[in-house]
């Protein structure tokens, strides 16, 4: 079934983390869910050309951190910082709370799978014939330095009347290996016949968690004390 559980879910707490780091207590969980989502909404909405490929959010007391990762931060910072203060005002607005806006630069996009489904998506939209840009995309990833890259389109595709999939792979991509360091990405394009959904697998190498090569460290560092 590692085919159809979302890699990134199945690592949480493993090598991945949570997009959204706080507790709230049971009563004001869902309000603060709905929050985060409204959110990650109106970034989305407001800055979909900018690039971005996650949103995270920190909470403490009365004041919430957005950290938004993008490829192109100069789009969402503006002239002087006029954009980001500009979210800032809107966030709070929406929020009735303190924002502290973040921003993170993505250095290397092709090696990102929710911008890499994004880009597959624009081209769907704009007629670009979708094995063309898949192969397209597979190609610029594995130059980037991607161990193995996996793509699947789904829909109405080349206005076909009955629904269908189609996907392209090179490399490996072990998805059920939980050390794995897969990225996933999903994004929908709207094209005449419909929508068509957009999914991409990134496999960037292995990961070992954080304790395993911090107890691994401890137990070098050790015998070398004993010897």
């Amino acid at each position: 079934m590692g085919q159809k559980v979302n890699p990134h879910g199945l690592r949480v707490g493993i090598i991945k983390d949570w997009d959204s780091k706080w507790y709230a207590e049971k009563e004001k969980f869902s309000d603060l869910l709905i929050e985060d989502y409204e959110i990650r909404e109106h970034i989305k909405k407001k800055l979909f050309i900018a690039g971005i490929s996650k949103i995270e959010i920190e909470r403490a007391a009365n004041r919430v951190k957005v950290s938004i990762y993008t490829a192109k931060p100069g789009m969402v910072i503006g002239k002087g910082g006029s954009g980001v203060e500009e979210l800032r005002k809107e966030l709070e607005k929406l929020t009735k709370k303190n924002i502290i806006v973040n921003v993170e630069e993505i250095k290397v996009p092709e090696l990102d799978a929710q911008l890499v489904a994004e880009n597959i998506a624009a081209q769907l939209e704009r007629r670009v014939a979708f094995r063309r840009a898949m192969k397209q995309a597979i190609q610029r990833t594995i130059r980037a330095g991607a161990e193995g890259i996996k793509t699947a389109v789904s829909g109405r595709l080349g206005g076909a009347d009955m629904a269908r999939t189609e996907g392209y792979s090179e490399g490996t991509i072990p998805l059920q290996t939980l050390r794995a360091d897969i990225d996933y990405g999903f994004a929908e394009a709207d094209t005449t016949y419909g929508k068509l959904g957009v999914k991409v697998w990134i496999y960037k190498g292995e990961v070992l968690p954080t304790k395993k090569v911090e107890e691994e460290g401890k137990k070098g560092e050790d015998n070398s004390k004993s010897s």
